[in-house]
This record gives C-alpha cells, structure tokens and sequence, in this order.
C-alpha cells in the first residue's frame, strides 16, 4: 500500500495508507486508513483539491448519500482483496 502523509493546520503530520482510488461524479476519491495492515479505522476522503493546486486538499465524506454511494464502490473494489469494509 502506498503511503501519504497529511499535514492538517491543527496538528502534527499524520500518515494514512491507501487502500483503494475512485472517481465519483468527476471527483477523485481515497479510502486511507492509518494502519497498512491488520484491523482499522478507515475513512473515505474527497479530493477538493482545484487542478492548478500544487498539492491536493482533502476532506472526509460526510454527505449520507455521497458516501453510502462510494462505500458500495469500494467495497466491489476490495471484494477480491483480503480487506473487509464494513460501513
């Protein structure tokens, strides 16, 4: 898994991992989690980023349909992986 560091206003850099990539109605979308392996806490984030942006700015899901529509996504993307979503 690839990993990304985030580096929030509020606190101290953070590294997420990964786990699968997206695009939904023309946004991209991520499910990072801060573990590479073994049980965790994973989060779907958007990216609100415009496309001159040197760096991408994310945000989490928080619209109901938005993201029931993206877990359905990620879950078909990981149902071969040895991952299991659970919403």
């Amino acid at each position: 898994m690839k990993k990304i560091t985030f580096t929030p206003d509020e606190a101290g850099p953070v590294d997420f991992y990964i786990i699968a990539q997206t695009v939904y109605e023309g946004k991209s979308y991520i499910l990072v989690s801060e573990a590479d392996a073994g049980d965790a806490d994973a989060m779907i984030l958007r990216d609100d980023s415009a496309q001159e942006d040197e760096e991408a700015l994310y945000s989490t899901v928080t619209d109901d349909r938005e993201f029931a529509a993206l877990s359905r996504i990620f879950s078909e993307q990981l149902d071969d992986e040895d991952i299991l979503l659970e919403t």
